[in-house]
């Protein structure tokens, strides 16, 4: 194995297990835990970081893994919907930045803003035919909205603060260290 996959790999075990453990502190926050989108965080700097794959990758596996762990999400069918918005982050954050010529802030920007909705319009569409086929709750238009963007605000802030300084202080480090 190279030295440059080996090293994905391990960034994204990374990034697997912070987005494992950072939900049982969040969750503890009275009110806004659960809409602080913790896992999130980890799989968009996966992207970012490692590259769409290996974000893909890591977005797929943390839901699954959550709920063998610790049974959360509470439903599979949950967990698949949030499988397949995890997975849109990571592959989408990774290509449109991997794509970037100029890596600026403006190209962290819009990989994260895009990786933002088409993972949300993913999401709505797996959990409406999720339940469609296995019963529940339907997904209605103002629920969606409801649940993917109202709630999700101070997770939306948190990203849009978090990962652009996050990218860019890995940007500098990398730099200054020769990675």
């Amino acid at each position: 194995m190279s030295r440059h996959k080996l090293r994905g790999l391990v960034y994204a075990a990374l990034f697997l297990a912070i987005g494992i453990v950072l939900p049982l502190f969040t969750g503890n926050i009275p009110y806004i835990g659960s809409s602080l989108l913790p896992m999130h965080i980890p799989v968009l700097l996966c992207g970012f970081i490692c590259g769409g794959g290996w974000g893909a990758a890591t977005g797929a596996a943390l839901p699954i893994l959550r709920f063998l762990l610790f049974g959360v999400p509470l439903t599979p069918v949950e967990a698949v919907a949030m499988c397949a918005e995890l997975l849109v982050y990571g592959l989408v954050s990774g290509l449109i930045y991997g794509s970037s010529k100029t890596k600026s802030i403006a190209a962290i920007y819009i990989a994260l803003i895009t990786a933002m909705i088409v993972g949300r319009a993913v999401w709505g569409i797996a959990a409406k035919l999720l339940f469609l086929c296995f019963g529940g709750a339907d997904l209605t238009i103002s629920a969606f909205f409801t649940l993917a963007f109202a709630n999700a605000l101070p997770g939306i802030a948190l990203q849009l603060i978090i990962i652009p300084a996050v990218v860019s202080a890995t940007q500098v480090f990398s730099k200054s260290h020769g990675i």
